[in-house]
């Protein structure tokens, strides 16, 4: 009769610490998983020529807050396209003012989240191999230079590395004498490519491109006045149902994301 007896207050002890431990386990993995709206990743637009930082912050972002960012790189002008035909997007970073503009304009944009966040630089590149000295200035002989060659650029009716290309090129009177010899890629990195790939003489592209592209060098610098201010703006796309993503937004001007930025060369323009 003892004997019986303790054997059943064993197996209630042991019924009992499993249960408790069981228990301990479920709650821990409830602690350990985050709620279902962190998981979600946070889907960007950006302009292609932030690439090479917003890889790098994206990282950064996973580590530091625990979210992915889910980023989708083209032209400003095919994201703006893209949103305005309801492609899902949390974020919206364009390299211009006017294509943010156009989806403002249709009431795309959440309001009050708008706001300019970098800058850059419009720069003259040739293949690595090369060594053109050229001043970047009026009449300068760049079709001269080039030969039979060509002149990478992004599309100069909408890409805006392209609009700012062709603003600078006509400013400094030089439109005329390059544009047959124009090769329009369909985004910036694709016209820095054919660069690095030696399929093209010149490219014009942003200097954080440059930076970014071990293939190529940079033979000068656009003066700034000879095109509009290079402003990247970024805003939530008002159809996001993403609690999380006003933390991208955040995040992009704190300390660890201004680090890669400025490494990569852009300008910051908003903390």
């Amino acid at each position: 009769m003892a004997t019986t007896t303790r054997r059943r207050l064993a197996a209630l002890t042991l019924v009992a610490l499993t249960t408790v431990f069981t228990a301990g386990a479920v709650l821990a993995q409830k602690k350990a998983t985050p709620p279902a709206d962190e998981q979600r990743a946070i889907v960007v637009f950006a302009a292609a020529s932030l690439k090479t930082a917003l890889d790098e912050i994206a990282a950064a972002f996973k580590k530091d807050m625990g979210s992915e960012l889910k980023i989708t790189y083209a032209s400003s002008a095919v994201l703006a396209k893209q949103i305005e035909q309801g492609a899902p997007a949390d974020v919206f970073i364009s390299a211009d003012l006017p294509w943010m503009d156009y989806v403002d304009k249709a009431k795309l944009l959440r309001p009050l989240t708008r706001r300019n966040l970098l800058g850059n630089k419009l720069v003259l590149v040739e293949p690595i191999d090369q060594n053109t000295k050229l001043a970047i200035e009026k009449g300068f002989d760049l079709a001269g230079a080039t030969g039979d060659g060509k002149i990478a650029v992004c599309t100069v009716a909408s890409c805006p590395a392209g609009v700012y290309a062709k603003e600078s090129l006509e400013s400094l009177g030089v439109w005329a004498s390059v544009e047959p010899a124009l090769a329009q890629a369909e985004n910036v990195r694709a016209a820095l490519a054919l660069v690095a790939r030696g399929e093209a003489r010149f490219g014009i592209v942003y200097a954080t491109d440059a930076k970014a592209e071990p293939k190529v060098r940079v033979v000068g610098t656009f003066p700034e006045k000879s095109h509009k201010p290079i402003v990247y703006p970024v805003a939530l796309v008002a159809a996001s149902t993403n609690p999380a993503a006003p933390k991208a937004i955040s995040f992009l001007s704190s300390q660890a994301a201004t680090k890669i930025f400025l490494a990569q060369g852009f300008g910051i323009l908003s903390k």
